[in-house]
């Protein structure tokens, strides 16, 4: 067949079709069609013309185009039929000149085609053309071509090469066009010319792949991945793995140095394996993979283009000489991949609305979208963020035409993921797993909230669906000691008592009561017990007899090494005191073979069990034990009768030797003894010779020569994996002992013992891991210096046996994730220079120059910043910036006047600190050995120029006391010589500050020097003028020292830190988790600071001469305003700012230190004091609720103090033994709301409970009275006030006073009532009390008008606010959907939301609704998709046909009852679940047959283990063929 001819400028283009034949695998032979265009100057004849030619149709050709249209060309024609099926070829289109004369330009284009691989077995296109040469003649003979590739000079012509002869020839001056240039190019040759060819295949086109295969690619696809390998030949392997190099990557090299050498296996998707072995150098294929190995002298080099067909394992075999090392290099695809989705459907139709992208990871290998967790593997894959775009923007149809259409933010908030509560934990204990349910809700305008499609909260991770719990230990048995035996003799019963114990350590339930251990069991006293029968000892029947239930188990041989004991032998005795046996192995349970093997006893850990103990059946009657010694008499006699003639008739002789011991090298064998009868020379009964003449025993040396070389096992290692698939290993070598005489072995060739030589190696824990967690290497610290964070990744992987490893979600790992980030660098950084603020200008007026001010820093531990002596900062150059600054124009007036913003405050150290900032104008009471800064602002005066005196004289520095540049006065660790009044002077203008420490006895007194300065005055300031300005000091001496004082002694009865625990502990008289808060905050402060008006005011109620009670009552209120007012912590009082002291800034007292905020609400504190306070002996008691009180004596009162602290201020109440107390005229409450009760009784004792209630909780203190000795008296003996004789309560009806007195002495005081109900019981109601002043003995008191109690002190409140808190209720939602855990047979759990609303329908914390009922927030439902049940399976067969070892198995599964899919087994734990294995064919196997007792014996048989007894014993059958 012949195509068509074109004359076009002297130029004819033939297209020959050459027939070439491919074989197939059915052996018919295809030929496809290929051609080539040639020149006519190559043709060697004209071209024949016959009919077959046809004229071009002009219809084919297309219309000219605007180029062409300007020039001479005819359009294009169309494209020819391509060259090539498969694997590239060419196409081409020609054009007509339509001049007679020359056209510029070509008639010809080309382009690529079939750019498509050919099938595996196509063959190579150059090697076809040169094969469709073999059937002609070329020197007179056939010939078999092989092509020559990759010629430099000539790559387009086609030179093959004869197999058998090597001749070369150029049978073609052209290959047919899509003919590769080179074999690792794409660059094909089109009539006989090299054309470039990029890897988008196209003519011309640069374009090349990256080192991922990617076209135009920027590498970033996969990752380089490049390491070394040294051989380790001392591990005994003969083996060992380089590198796993997985499928699709590219570009690999290995480089092996030394003996080794390489080879090379495969595994494709579908687990195909395969192998090569590199001999030789040369190309191998393997996997459709072509690989390039090269074997050197000194090394071995294998290259791989890639892309790999499978994954490929590169091992090494250990050959003699020193380790090799390889290195290798490949580039990994990422097959894992981020793949963008397009935009999900508009949020709504109209009125403006969103739209989002989402990404999914793709796995390129399968095409399939797989979770994220595969793409986080890979660090360079960053997860795309959604995009968000505005859709529908028009307005709705229904609206008003004037609604503006608003940013989807506002106008339509974005969804959001609303999960429900966890449902219960699946298991109790041992790590279960809970679930919940999330969706995607979004919110309108209004507030309804409403599910919608989860593709919308995509922008954000979806919350956990599942997590662990319970992950705590279940609860175990634990057994006692056992109890002595209930016989005095013989055998008895002992008991133990059996806990089950739970992860805290107490006794509770929950432990499997199948596992429980026996608590009785037999027990022998070795005492024999000489009764008849009849009056044997009976067993004891104890309290604990109800425990006794006998569970003991048959201890089985497990895949652990376990001492197995036999059955007890029969009694050594029929009667009396004896002794039984047993036999006790240590065993092992082979997995491979369900076979026992016996092992020494030093493989089993534990104690051995006992192999004897005593026995005893029945006492020996005395009759029966001397007929027995009688019988054993006359036997004895009988036997020395007859020893004379059995020695004349039998006697010794020698017969033979046994077998040797050893088979080579040396053994022994002894000779064999036997009883002759002398008559007929035959062997007898040994029994009947003398044993006494047995000659003695003779041996001799057998089989001296040296043994042949054997092969010499070590002991199996530990497995190197615990799950997963591990490797065992050992040492197998082949030795030689040189003589018989030598204890050591030499190591020989292999090849000199016998083949086959045992395996070195063998897999062991071939089974799945469970998902444990992977943790990576620590990432670069965050900071240098300072305190940093460095973090790691956390992986939950799971190891499988076949080795392949699979990441998981987080929730899958069973135990708390590893950190994955630690602080760092916690070494502290060097001080810096550190820019503040601009100075003050240094003018007032006019102009003038700022500085910025540099301050020296350090950063502590916790990456807080504290300034230092710039001295620190000495070794860095300070910056210095300077920038001019103009103010008002200057005036000529009056110089402004210095001024000192002093601060009256009180500073009272509550706790140790390094270094306290304090404000001169008050008192100070430090604590010894701490540092302090006392400063001085001013207005108007230089900083600099302030002056510090001490007792009005100048302020001498010592080594300790320093007066900064800035002003300050800086006393390091104060001591009691640092106590005294210290003055700040600023111009005219001087402070005062009181420095006193605590602890310290000594009293300030006023200076000398001020008291002699108002009787001669001389000339300045630092001299004469000092006792004129100070000669009445204007802030007095001591004058809070006692108040103080008190306030300290309160402090050591609050508990600090440490004593919350104690507190917490305490199981009697203990206080609620809220006390212990409260109090700990009491303890937490540094510094109280006092306003020296609110101690003046305290100090004047305090010089009226109040009772007792009003006194501490006042102290305890005053120290309950100072702790709860916030004070400057670290930030102020321990390190103020700098801009604190400017020579301009404004005056202090609007921007006091003290922070004063309204005190936060509080749970209320009872404050427990652990002594009596206030004895007075014999008379009256005043003792704290927490102490017990033990009344020896009569008392005239007692009275019971509760000190409560609170926001706010809770409300007491006292109960007796549990139950509302009852008050009279004896017992009633005092204004404080302690207790009192008068003349203690026995009817008054009891457990007294202080509780202390207000909106945020309560407390709780008790105390226990009791009185012994008095007998029911209630006078007695004052000795107080003055008053003589016997003083004895009276009753009376009347209310009980604030203080109980008897007698005409008796003084003005005010009785209150109990408050009444409160008005309103939420939202703030108010509560109201009787107050009256009384006047007279108790019993005869009169009401008097309330002028006349003003004396003894304030009166007390008749009215008070109570239940603030707002009123609320509890509020649902709608019922979710029934999808919670299964509990029952079509049973389910749903849940809804509770919320606490206040009466606005605004959402508060629950508390606010604490007193109201709960409404539940879960119920069971019914659902259709808990109609599950366990689905048994059918049992298999029993592992061995006899014996105690045989056990089958089944399957379990929980399953839905309509559908049968098997679900997760959690769900259907409601239901005790079948057991899937059992014992089975528990018969004796008998000893007379031969058979096998298991169905591992073929097994074992090819294993060879039947010489072993424990194998040989359960496969006769199989073992006696062997």
């Amino acid at each position: 067949m012949t195509g068509s001819c074109f004359w076009t400028s002297g130029l004819l283009f033939l297209a020959v079709f050459v027939k070439v034949a491919v074989l197939t695998n059915d052996g018919d032979a295809v030929f496809i069609r290929e051609f080539t265009l040639i020149r006519r100057d190559h043709l060697p004849e004209e071209p024949l013309h016959d009919g077959s030619q046809k004229p071009e149709d002009p219809s084919s050709r297309t219309a000219r185009s605007e180029e062409d249209r300007d020039t001479l060309w005819d359009a294009w024609g169309s494209w020819s039929e391509c060259s090539r099926t498969c694997g590239g070829g060419a196409s081409y289109s020609l054009r007509r000149c339509l001049s007679s004369k020359t056209c510029e330009g070509q008639n010809i284009k080309y382009r690529t085609c079939s750019n498509v691989d050919c099938p595996p077995d196509a063959g190579d296109f150059r090697a076809q053309q040169c094969s469709a040469h073999a059937d002609v003649r070329y020197q007179g003979q056939y010939h078999e071509w092989l092509p020559v590739y990759n010629d430099l000079d000539n790559p387009c012509t086609l030179k093959c090469k004869a197999k058998d002869s090597g001749l070369l020839m150029e049978l073609a001056p052209k290959v047919l066009d899509g003919t590769r240039c080179y074999t690792e190019s794409l660059d094909m040759c089109i009539s006989g010319v090299c054309q470039i060819v990029g890897c988008d295949h196209e003519l011309g086109s640069t374009a090349k792949e990256d080192n991922c295969g990617v076209c135009n690619g920027d590498g970033s696809s996969c990752r380089l991945v490049r390491g070394h390998y040294k051989a380790q030949h001392a591990t005994g392997k003969t083996e060992d793995t380089v590198v796993v190099v997985p499928y699709m990557s590219r570009h690999v090299r290995l480089v092996l140095k030394g003996p080794d050498h390489l080879y090379v296996e495969s595994k494709t998707l579908e687990a195909v394996k395969d192998e090569l072995v590199l001999d030789n150098s040369g190309q191998y294929l393997l996997e459709n993979t072509t690989l390039d190995f090269q074997k050197l002298s000194d090394k071995e080099v294998l290259r791989i283009t890639g892309p790999l067909g499978a994954d490929f394992t590169v091992k090494v075999l250990f050959a003699s000489g020193a380790d090799s090392v390889v290195q290798y290099i490949y580039y990994q695809p990422i097959i894992h991949r981020w793949r963008e989705t397009d935009f999900f459907p508009c949020s709504v139709t109209c009125g403006g609305g969103y739209q989002l992208t989402s990404a999914e990871c793709f796995d390129l290998r399968s095409g399939r979208v797989v979770v994220d967790q595969y793409c986080h593997y890979y660090p360079e894959n960053v997860k795309p963020k959604p995009k968000l775009q505005e859709c529908n923007m028009e307005p709705c149809l229904a609206s008003d035409g004037y609604k503006q259409i608003m940013p989807y933010d506002l106008y339509h908030p974005l969804p959001r993921w609303e999960s429900s509560p966890w449902t219960a934990c699946s298991t109790s204990c041992g790590g279960g797993i809970q679930s919940r349910s999330v969706s995607c809700v979004e919110e309108d305008m209004q507030g309804t909230i409403t599910t919608t499609e989860e593709w919308k909260c995509l922008y954000s991770p979806k919350t956990a669906i599942l997590q662990p719990c319970n992950t705590f230990d279940c609860p175990t048995w634990l057994a006692q000691e056992w109890s002595p035996c209930t016989v005095t003799c013989g055998q008895g019963l002992r008991y133990r008592v059996v806990l089950c114990i739970d992860h805290r350590g107490l006794h509770a339930g929950g432990c499997n009561p199948t596992t429980k251990p026996h608590i009785k069991e037999e027990c022998l006293v070795t005492v024999p017990c000489y009764k008849s029968i009849d009056t044997l000892p009976v067993e004891a029947k104890p309290v604990w007899h109800k425990q006794a239930i006998e569970l003991e188990e048959e201890i089985s041989v497990s895949e652990e090494p376990t001492f197995i004991p036999g059955p007890w032998q029969p009694c050594s005795r029929t009667c009396g005191a004896g002794t039984q046996r047993r036999t006790v192995k240590c065993q092992v349970l082979l997995s491979f073979s369900q076979t026992v093997a016996d092992l020494p006893d030093d493989e089993c850990e534990g104690v051995k069990p006992a192999t004897s103990q005593p026995c005893y059946r029945t006492p020996c009657s005395g009759v029966s034990g001397k007929e027995d010694e009688k019988e054993r008499q006359e036997e004895e006699e009988e036997e020395e009768e007859e020893t004379p003639g059995r020695e004349e008739l039998h006697d010794w002789e020698y017969e033979g030797f046994t077998e040797c011991s050893q088979s080579c090298g040396g053994g022994v064998q002894e000779a064999v003894v036997i009883c002759l009868n002398k008559q007929t020379r035959e062997a007898a009964d040994q029994s009947l010779c003398v044993s006494s003449r047995r000659p003695p025993q003779l041996l001799q040396d057998c089989k001296t020569q040296p043994c042949p070389p054997r092969w010499e096992t070590g002991e199996w290692s530990s497995c190197s994996a615990t799950c997963g698939v591990g490797l065992m290993t050992r040492t197998v070598a082949c030795t030689h002992r040189p003589s018989r005489d030598s204890n050591h072995t030499e190591a020989v060739r292999d090849k000199d013992c016998q083949n086959p030589k045992p395996s070195p190696v063998q897999a062991c824990n071939r089974f799945d891991c469970p998902p444990m967690w992977d943790t990576r290497d620590w990432g670069q610290c965050s900071q240098s210096c300072g305190g940093g964070f460095q973090k790691r990744q956390v992986l939950c992987k799971q190891r499988f046996a076949d080795g392949s490893i699979l990441e998981l979600p987080d929730t899958f790992c069973p135990s708390k994730s590893p950190i994955n980030q630690q602080p760092c660098a916690k070494k502290e950084c060097p001080p810096q220079w550190v820019t503040t603020s601009w100075s003050q200008c240094s003018v007032t007026c006019g102009n003038g120059v700022q500085r910025l001010q540099a301050v020296c820093r350090k950063q502590k531990e916790d990456g807080a910043h504290w300034t230092v002596d710039p001295g620190n900062c000495s070794t860095m150059a300070r910056p210095t910036k300077i920038r001019p600054c103009s103010l008002r124009p200057c005036e000529i007036s009056v110089k402004p006047v210095p001024s000192i913003l002093a601060q009256k405050k009180v500073y009272i150290q509550w706790k140790k600190a390094k270094k306290l900032h304090l404000v001169v104008g008050g008192y100070g009471y430090l604590l010894p050995w701490t540092t302090m800064v006392l400063r001085c602002p001013t207005r108007h005066f230089r900083r600099g120029h302030i002056q510090w005196l001490k007792e009005g004289k100048p302020l001498v520095s010592f080594p300790h006391l320093t007066v900064t540049s800035q002003g300050y006065m800086k006393i390091q660790q104060v001591r009691a010589s640092d106590a005294g009044i210290y003055t700040c002077v600023a111009g005219q203008a001087h402070e005062h500050f009181v420095l006193q420490i605590i602890g310290s006895k000594k009293k300030l007194s006023l200076p000398e020097a001020w008291l002699l300065a108002g009787k001669q005055k001389v000339g300045r300031l630092d001299v004469s003028s000092t006792g004129d300005r100070f000669q009445e000091l204007p802030i007095p001496l001591n004058q809070y020292d006692n108040l103080v004082e008190r306030l300290l002694e309160l402090k050591g009865n609050l508990p600090d830190e440490k004593d919350v625990e104690k507190l917490h502990s305490s199981e009697k008289n203990r206080s609620t988790k809220v006390d212990e808060r409260v109090n700990a905050e009491l303890s937490s402060h540094i510094v109280l600071i006092a306003d020296t008006q609110r101690l003046d005011e305290i100090m004047n109620n305090l010089s009226e001469g109040l009772g007792g009670t009003w006194r501490e009552r006042l102290i305890t209120q005053l120290l309950s305003e100072l702790t709860m007012t916030e004070v400057e912590t670290n930030e102020s009082t321990l390190h103020p700012p700098e801009t604190a002291e400017s020579s301009t800034q404004q005056p202090l007292l609007n921007k006091p230190n003290v922070k004063t905020q309204v005190p936060k609400p509080r749970s209320p504190v009872i404050i427990q004091r652990p002594r009596k306070v206030g004895v007075v002996p014999s008379s009256d008691m005043v003792v704290y609720v927490g102490v017990p009180v033990l009344l020896q004596k009569p008392i005239a009162s007692l009275e019971l103090r509760c000190e409560t602290l609170g926001n706010p201020d809770p409300s007491l109440t006292w109960t007796r033994n549990g139950k509302d107390l009852q008050y009279n005229n004896r017992v009633g409450l005092l204004p404080t709301g302690s207790l009192k009760i008068q003349s203690p009784t026995k009817v008054d004792e009891g457990l007294y409970t202080c509780t202390a209630r207000n909106r945020l909780g309560s407390s709780s203190l008790s105390s226990w009275l009791q009185i012994t000795g008095s007998k029911g008296r209630n006078c007695v003996q004052g000795n107080s006030m003055g008053a003589t004789g016997r003083i004895c309560s009276e009753r009376s009806n009347s209310s009980q006073s604030a203080e109980l007195c008897h007698g005409p002495a008796c003084p003005l005081r005010w009785r209150v009532d109990p408050w009444s109900p409160c008005s309103a019981s939420c939202g703030g109601g108010s509560q109201t009390r009787s107050v009256r002043c009384m006047k007279g003995p108790e019993g005869r008191s009169r009401e008097v008008e309330s002028q006349h109690c003003l004396s003894t002190g304030r009166r007390p409140s008749f009215t008070r606010t109570c239940n603030l808190h707002p009123c609320a209720r509890w509020t649902t939602t709608h019922w979710g959907l029934c999808h919670g855990q299964c509990v029952g047979p079509s049973l389910a759990t749903q849940h809804r939301h509770v919320f606490c609303l206040d009466a606005n329908a605004t959402k508060v914390n629950y508390r606010m609704c604490s007193g109201l009922q709960r409404p539940s927030s879960m119920k069971n439902c019914s659902t259709e998709t808990c109609a599950l049940y366990w689905r048994v399976g059918q049992w298999t067969q029993c592992t061995a046909t006899c014996g105690r070892h045989g056990f089958q198995s089944r399957q379990v599964t929980c399953a839905h009852r309509r559908s049968g899919k098997a679900t997760r087994e959690h769900q259907c734990v409601w239901r005790p679940r079948p057991p899937s294995w059992q014992r089975c064919n528990i018969l004796s196997c008998g000893r007379g047959e031969c058979r096998d007792s298991t169905r591992y014996c073929e097994k074992v048989r090819q294993l060879e283990l039947c010489p072993l007894p424990q194998f040989k014993n359960r496969c006769c059958h199989s073992c006696s063929n062997t």
